[in-house]
């Protein structure tokens, strides 16, 4: 998968000052996720559905 170009936006979750950060963006109708620290290194990627059942968890366990 190409990512050029893609337009990443971090997450307002990110750990701040603390360096643990993650950014997000969408190529095409995939989400990718990247370690802000290392925009070089490694990608998730994410199909539309996969990635709504994923924030829909983080949502859930974020208000525990």
């Amino acid at each position: 998968m190409d990512i050029t170009g893609a337009t990443w936006r971090k997450s307002s979750y990110s750990g701040g000052a603390s360096g643990n950060c993650v950014e997000v963006a969408a190529i095409d109708r995939t989400v990718v996720v990247r370690d802000s620290k290392d925009p070089k290194g490694p990608v998730l990627a994410f199909g539309p559905k996969d990635w709504q059942r994923f924030a829909d968890w983080v949502r859930q366990t974020r208000s525990v």
